[in-house]
């Protein structure tokens, strides 16, 4: 099978090559997995480079402990192991499988059936790989912990990625009012998408504006942790789905202090990896929600797209196509 390995950290077009590898073989309570369709996610960007250093300790210290990233699938089941129970040779299955493992990007993998779920036959696969885990971030940072309520004002940074494009058209089933803040060539389709307000980065602080948002989803986490209370009404929230560890970490530091003064809270999500996908892909079904997909490319583009992905240039989610 054709797969994208890494052997050492570093720029993704230096230390990414399309490499033959051994097909798989599953184990009792795995299913092999002929990959249709895989996504690139921040995750990727960060273990191909080994930055931030913090990965380092969990994946390889002085190398990668594991050769191929990739963490978003859509494809069909091709072989099964002993002790499968809900899958079978010939379903078709997508999912976000961090909890289980990497690898996605290949052409086969062997994962714990826990890992993915049946995919909907509405959903083409591009769209089930573009979807597991953004749609889960926005769905668990807006509804399960940001608790969003109807006619809210909403602001999203990094309203142009996969994250905040899903983001936005929950938002907008909540008739909240809602701006998106990314790059100055990522406006115009911004607001073809349905965002009232949109904002370049480059030149506008949200957090100085003078305005204020009930609820903020964060996909980047790069303003001065305190200035988002600031950007917050009272009783305000802001979430955060990731970002640089440390400022993580200022974030979690601030969000335990700024309630027992302030009726403003700062939070971080810890993602559940497929939670809520039944009801992401019945708003698909109903076409409440639509992917925004940069691609489908081929998997011989995947380091360049790796390094596009990290220069911020995407417009939605970047998805790749095995047999493109």
């Amino acid at each position: 099978m054709k797969a994208i390995v890494f052997e050492k950290y570093g720029s993704p077009e230096k230390v990414l090559a399309v490499k033959e590898m051994a097909k798989p073989t599953p184990k009792e309570n795995e299913v092999l997995i002929k990959i249709q369709a895989t996504a690139i996610n921040d995750y990727d960007w960060s273990l191909v480079r080994g930055k931030p250093y913090l990965y380092r300790l969990m994946y390889g210290l002085l190398k990668p402990k594991h050769n191929i990233s990739g963490m978003e699938l859509a494809g069909s089941v091709e072989e099964v192991g002993s002790n499968v129970q809900n899958l079978k040779v010939g379903d078709a299955v997508f999912g976000d499988i961090s909890n289980y493992g990497f690898g996605t990007f290949a052409e086969y993998i062997s994962i714990h059936e826990n890992a993915i779920i049946q995919k909907p036959e509405e959903l083409s696969f591009e769209e089930a790989a573009a979807i597991p885990h953004a749609s889960a971030l926005a769905l668990q940072a807006l509804r399960d912990i940001g608790e969003i309520k109807q006619g809210q004002k909403i602001l999203i940074n990094g309203g142009g990625g996969g994250v905040g494009t899903i983001g936005l058209q929950l938002a907008k089933l909540y008739n909240c009012q809602v701006t998106g803040v990314d790059s100055q060539d990522k406006l115009d389709m911004m607001k073809s998408l349905g965002f009232d307000h949109v904002i370049d980065y480059r030149t506008t602080n949200f957090t100085k504006t003078g305005e204020q948002y009930d609820l903020i989803l964060d996909c980047k986490t790069n303003k001065a942790t305190l200035s988002y209370l600031r950007a917050l009404k009272p009783k305000g929230q802001y979430v955060t789905i990731g970002g640089a560890p440390f400022n993580l970490i200022k974030v979690l530091f601030w969000g335990t202090l700024i309630p027992l003064f302030s009726t403003k809270k700062l939070r971080i999500l810890s993602l559940k990896p497929n939670e809520g996908l039944d009801d992401i892909c019945e708003l698909f079904k109903q076409n409440k929600i639509i992917c925004t997909i940069d691609g489908p490319y081929p998997i011989k583009d995947t380091a360049s797209l790796l390094q596009y992905f990290g220069d911020g240039n995407h417009k939605g989610k970047i998805v790749i196509k095995m047999n493109a």
